[in-house]
């Protein structure tokens, strides 16, 4: 009898304490059991002023409150509708804290108490509402997180919150993107046409995305048909029936959709109609032999229609009467005019400016081919454009260096350290390959073509197949250091990516040191005596052999080094040399055989016409192609030297 006496007592002890220690006459529990009913009924549909009474309360357990909701962590009393923040010990029991506090209340008995459980679109309400909270809060990230909150889903209620937060800013950067969203903000939901149009004003010439998707709702209209032209501010323009923009057709569709026209009827329909009402050879008290106008079987489908044989339709002479009877005009619908207008000035200045970056943006584009295309042909430049040898194997040697770089980072995992010694040893391999190869083969053809051409090709193909050999048919990776990762981002619309830009500084870097070379060195002063006139150069002790081999194998070396700078971004395989060989080759005929600026220029218009073509067309991106190598043909018509022809001695070499 004690033992039962003794958990009876324990019991009462559990359920009666929480009760008794919880404040049930603290502002937030007054307010909650306001919205009892509908919090504890967790509907979406009725929920919201809850939420909204809980946000704008200003009372600093608010937040808490919707936290702690938010996460399921929220629970009220079957019996006196007391909510408590709670947690499970286990099924039976529950650890209870005071919601004014969170000071621990005790335990208490699962069963006398009901959880909420807000779903996705409850906890969707709540996350808005505590917006205006983790805009002050003290972490950085949180008030980030706020912003970027409001940028996903802003309503009316995150205005005035968003302009109390922003005064009170510490962080310049955060501070800025507040300022940014109160504009946009203000631009949806000011209560005036004049806040609104100072916002509006505020982003004249703003490339962003997001101004121009707040814009373009503001300046929306609906076409509408009267008697005559309306007045007033809010006429966005008049509508020309039969122009581009505007079909006769639509023209009529409108009139019959007010009401004050009669529906069309297609001419099948009107046949089928006069058809099924012929009556003693007759349709409409019309003799069929007379029906051999469009004119003569329109008045005979209106004889039926008067008769109510058919439904009453339009003739083509009634649609053209009813649509010059009337006018047509657009009105704005989204905003009111004076902000309808704002909007428009605006977006008519962003547009502006977006055609201006969208050029600047395609130059980078064109820039940095062109700087790839440049790279990928120096070697050439060398090679075919001062030794006059066709080397059809010369983008086999930027795979040979390509492949060098991913078998360097198989080694070297640092991939700043791997491309850093892969670049001297794919030049130090290739230029290997190139000199065995001169010795072997070129020294034997020089002022052959043909058969330079068929047995570097020869070459070209055994290399590939070499390649496939050891690496197989897949794209292997060759990855570039984390800061080559990303682009440089000067606004939504022009940007260029940190390996373009490398490629560009590695091609001017080149070009220098292939004219350092060239211009500052024995070895230029002897290539050059020896592409002028061998002859005259062996008398004077240069060794013609000697020199041919180091030049061809120089060319080769810069197309190895070539090859990794490609491969960061291209893929690595053993038929990634076929993709530049022609378009090197038509880069140094181009520019002008033998002459590095010219090279230089050939690589700028192979690689801007492409791109031109494609803002011209960019639905036909394939057809660049051919378009630029059929320009390029009419090109070596009318000027067969290229952009920069050799003069002198030099040509006459």
């Amino acid at each position: 009898m004690r033992a039962i006496l003794t958990s009876l007592l324990a019991v009462f002890l559990l359920t009666s304490q929480p009760a008794s220690a919880q404040q049930s006459d603290a502002q937030i529990q007054m307010l909650l059991q306001e919205y009892g009913e509908a919090i504890a009924k967790s509907s979406r549909r009725t929920i919201g002023p809850a939420i909204d009474a809980l946000a704008a309360s200003g009372l600093p357990e608010a937040q808490v409150v919707l936290n702690r909701w938010q996460a399921k962590e929220m629970w009220f009393n079957k019996a006196t509708g007391v909510f408590v923040f709670a947690t499970e010990i286990d099924r039976d029991t529950l650890q209870i804290f005071d919601i004014s506090n969170d000071i621990e209340i005790g335990q208490a008995l699962e069963d006398d108490y009901t959880q909420l459980k807000p779903n996705s679109g409850i906890r969707s309400m709540i996350g808005t509402a505590l917006v205006q909270f983790q805009l002050s809060d003290p972490d950085p990230t949180e008030r980030l997180r706020a912003v970027a909150a409001i940028e996903r889903g802003a309503e009316k209620s995150h205005l005035a919150a968003l302009r109390s937060s922003t005064e009170s800013e510490p962080n310049a950067d955060i501070k800025a993107s507040k300022i940014r969203l109160e504009r946009l903000l203000t631009i949806r939901f000011g209560d005036t046409d004049d806040e609104r149009i100072t916002a509006i004003n505020g982003f004249a010439g703003d490339l962003g995305v997001d101004v121009r998707a707040a814009l373009n709702p503001l300046v929306a209209t609906r076409v509408e048909t009267a008697a005559t032209l309306p007045e007033g501010t809010d006429i966005a323009r008049a509508l020309t029936p039969g122009s581009e923009t505007f079909p006769r057709a639509a023209a009529y569709d409108l009139l019959v959709e007010a009401g004050v026209a009669k529906p069309r009827i297609a001419r099948a329909e009107q046949r089928e109609a006069l058809v099924a009402n012929v009556t003693d050879g007759a349709v409409g008290g019309i003799q069929l032999a007379s029906l051999n106008t469009e004119a003569a079987r329109d008045i005979a489908y209106a004889a039926l229609a008067a008769a109510g044989a058919v439904d009453a339709v339009a003739t083509d002479t009634e649609i053209d009467t009813a649509i010059d009877a009337s006018v047509f005009f657009e009105r704005y619908t989204g905003a009111p005019p004076a902000v309808a207008l704002a909007a428009k000035a605006a977006l008519a200045a962003i547009e502006s400016k977006v055609a201006i970056n969208q050029a600047a943006d395609l130059g980078l584009d064109a820039l940095s081919l062109a700087s790839i295309y440049f790279l990928a042909a120096i070697g050439l430049a060398i090679t075919f454009g001062v030794m006059g040898v066709i080397n059809m194997a010369h983008g086999e040697f930027i795979m040979m260096g390509a492949y060098t770089g991913y078998v360097v980072q198989l080694f070297v995992p640092d991939y700043t350290l791997s491309i850093a010694l892969a670049l001297p040893l794919a030049f130090t391999i290739t230029f290997a390959a190139g000199v065995a190869m001169e010795r072997l083969v070129i020294r034997h053809l020089y002022h052959r073509p043909l058969e330079t051409l068929l047995a570097t090709f020869g070459i070209s193909i055994a290399l590939q197949q070499i390649a496939k050999n050891i690496f197989g048919t897949q794209a292997r990776p060759l990855t570039s250091p984390a800061w080559l990762d990303g682009s440089l981002v000067i606004n939504d619309i022009v940007s260029i990516s940190y390996i373009r830009i490398a490629i560009f500084v590695l091609a001017l870097m080149f070009l220098c040191l292939f004219l350092f070379i060239m211009n500052r060195t024995r070895l230029g002063l002897e290539v050059r005596a020896v592409t002028q006139n061998p002859r005259m150069a062996a008398s004077m002790g240069i060794n013609p052999d000697k020199i041919n081999m180091l030049t061809f194998g120089l060319g080769s070396g810069i197309a190895g080094v070539a090859g990794v700078a490609i491969g960061l971004y291209a893929k690595v395989t053993s038929e990634m040399g076929t993709d530049y060989i022609v378009q090197s080759f038509m880069t140094v005929v181009v520019g002008g055989v033998g002459n590095i600026w010219g090279t230089l220029l050939g690589a700028t218009m192979v690689g801007t016409i492409p791109k031109g073509i494609v803002w011209m067309n960019p639905s036909n991106t394939l057809a660049a192609q051919t378009y630029m190598i059929l320009f390029i043909i009419l090109f070596i018509q009318f000027r067969p030297k290229g952009i920069i022809a050799l003069k002198g001695r030099a040509a006459e070499a």
